[in-house]
């Protein structure tokens, strides 16, 4: 089930503009489905102003399910999405409710303040989330490196072919992969491996159906699961 939190006029170059979704809307929604479904994980993108993030966080504390936060700021084209303030409320309300939390390099380093990015996860991980996996498609370099980083043990480093061009949707094919793993009551570290998988695949199946970036190509079955 889908929640939209903010309409865009957007492309494959870039996101233009982004209007949240009026919170009495999203709200009403929401308990909609809630009363209708069993919800075995959520997965959180973009969202929209700070009213919603104050509803997501009442319902993920009702709902007490593996949830998986993908905590875009910025577009890929390069538009800023999230302003200061609902930066911060995402993560002083949102962050410690999280099973996962999946930043890309960049976010990691903004959020945390750290430019090493084993300081920054160690800082993300001091945010109150359970596991933090900074990803690493937008670094440089032949593979990309994402690491996992969890409470009292060390960080795993797991080591990718880099596809070549330029993604829209990258990120939020993994976090919805990483969810739905979960949402099948599998572990951590498996779920992990299993959704790194799919969205390396779906990298390399993925197409350009416009002038700009390429999206993944998701729709093929896994081996495994």
């Amino acid at each position: 089930m889908t929640l939209i939190t903010a309409l865009t006029v957007q492309d494959t170059h870039n996101v233009q503009r982004l209007q949240a979704v009026d919170s009495a809307l999203f709200g009403e929604q929401a308990e909609c489905l809630l009363r209708d479904c069993r919800i075995s994980a959520v997965k959180l993108g973009l969202l929209g102003d700070q009213a919603q993030v104050q509803l997501i966080a009442t319902w993920l504390r009702r709902l007490r399910v593996p949830t998986v936060l993908d905590p875009i700021l910025r577009a890929g084209g390069g538009t800023d999405l999230l302003g200061h303030s609902l930066a911060a409320a995402m993560q002083e309300q949102l962050f410690p409710l999280a099973t996962v939390l999946l930043p890309n390099a960049a976010e990691a380093r903004r959020l945390s303040g750290h430019q090493d990015l084993h300081q920054a996860g160690a800082a993300l991980l001091c945010s109150g989330a359970a596991n933090v996996l900074i990803t690493g498609g937008d670094e440089g370099g032949d593979e990309v490196l994402n690491h996992w980083f969890q409470h009292a043990a060390e960080p795993v480093v797991y080591r990718w072919p880099r596809v070549e061009g330029g993604f829209h949707g990258a990120g939020c094919t993994l976090a919805s992969a990483l969810a739905a793993r979960l949402a099948r009551g599998e572990s951590m570290a498996t779920a992990l491996q299993i959704a790194q998988d799919y969205t390396h695949q779906a990298l390399v199946r993925g197409h350009r159906p416009g002038q700009g970036r390429r999206v993944p190509g998701r729709g093929y079955a896994p081996e495994r699961g």
